[in-house]
């Protein structure tokens, strides 16, 4: 398939820039992957799909506010540093993004906060806004990391956008506006993580999870509704613009995740019982299915995956699938078309914005049966 095909209309305004009051507020489409059928519910109703013994496959990871502001030395340029990943504990060497990247060059040092304790020197560039940084400070290291997350924001993407200027000349004004920010802050903080995120290391959210409140996962309980927990890292790659036709030429970052032997039990167990197993997220998915063997079944693993899911695909271990709304021409979008099929999908996806659906990580969800 070519990347044309998943080119939809998305108005802006309906791309969620705030999530609803209250995590399972958001609505639910429902599609029918083998009729094409869709309903509109609310999140706390899918437990009606359900029935006792069948399972959920969570992602418990935790995001990290990897969103970091430096100023370069000499210019004092304002640079944006995203951390991606922790290269080496003791001697604090870190992958990382930079912006504007052509303003960096090795041997550049940054300086973090407002009393420059923090000083991080470019060793290497690793792509074209990829460096490795060494980090530069009195802190011990587990001090030096507490206070580098102290420094950074939640890593929201990049079509969620955040005003935090403060250009009142009022002091009264000021303070209101100063409020303002906190509070915004604090939201994003508490409601970019699943009330279950514990494993952190992500830089992204697990957005579909983040639509399960205390309540919900109750609901599930008390119907019989089993879960279980595994750990998929989300990096950046799940924002990457896909830019070539050929879906065949497109790579994509590969992401960690871990599969404990618990999980993978509980899979078999649905399977010889006759159950359903719903994946919970794009990178649930594309975990389960990178180690799945001929007839569906798992084994707890350890590692990496490059997986890109694209029409066609066959699925063995998962019969639904719980999910955002995404964007249009998006990775996460192709898996989806490739679980509901491409005409059920593109069509959903029509009705959705018709009917005024909230699209992205802080959007409304989808649950695809059979």
């Amino acid at each position: 398939m070519k990347l044309s095909q998943f080119k939809f209309n998305l108005p802006a305004e309906q791309i969620a820039q705030h999530p609803t009051r209250y995590r399972d507020d958001a609505r639910l489409l429902v599609l029918h992957r083998k009729t094409g059928q869709i309903e509109h519910k609310t999140v706390p109703e899918l437990v009606q799909y359900f029935d006792e013994g069948d399972l959920f496959l969570f992602n418990d990871t935790k995001v990290f506010p990897a969103r970091l502001w430096a100023t370069k030395e000499k210019t004092n340029a304002r640079i944006e540093v995203f951390l991606l990943r922790e290269l080496n504990h003791q001697s604090r060497y870190w992958d990382v993004l930079v912006d504007p990247a052509r303003k960096i060059r090795i041997g550049n040092k940054l300086y973090f906060g407002n009393d420059d304790t923090i000083v991080a020197e470019v060793i290497d560039n690793t792509t074209s806004r990829g460096r490795t940084l060494r980090f530069l400070t009195d802190y011990d290291n587990d001090e030096f990391v507490d206070h580098l997350y102290e420094l950074g924001e939640t890593p929201l993407p990049k079509y969620i956008k955040r005003d935090w200027e403060n250009n009142e000349t009022d002091e009264e004004a000021r303070k209101r506006r100063d409020e303002e920010i906190r509070e915004m802050k604090a939201e994003d903080e508490e409601r970019y993580q699943s009330v279950f995120a514990s494993k952190i290391g992500a830089v992204a959210a697990p957005a579909a999870c983040l639509h399960f409140s205390k309540t919900t996962l109750k609901r599930m309980e008390i119907r019989g509704i089993e879960t279980a927990f595994m750990t998929s890292y989300m990096s950046l790659g799940n924002f990457k613009p896909i830019d070539v036709e050929d879906l065949t030429k497109h790579k994509v970052d590969s992401e960690q995740f871990i599969i404990p032997q618990e999980v993978a039990d509980a899979v078999d167990k649905a399977h010889d019982g006759g159950k359903h197993v719903c994946a919970v997220g794009t990178e649930i998915m594309r975990a389960i299915e990178t180690i799945a063997g001929t007839q569906g079944q798992i084994t707890a693993y350890s590692g990496w995956t490059n997986k890109f899911i694209f029409p066609p695909y066959d699925f063995s271990v998962a019969d639904s699938f719980f999910c955002n709304l995404y964007l249009p021409q998006s990775s996460q979008l192709m898996m989806v078309a490739s679980f509901a099929g491409y005409e059920y999908t593109m069509a959903a996806y029509k009705e959705a914005v018709k009917e005024g659906y909230r699209f992205g990580d802080y959007g409304d969800a989808m649950l695809v049966v059979d």
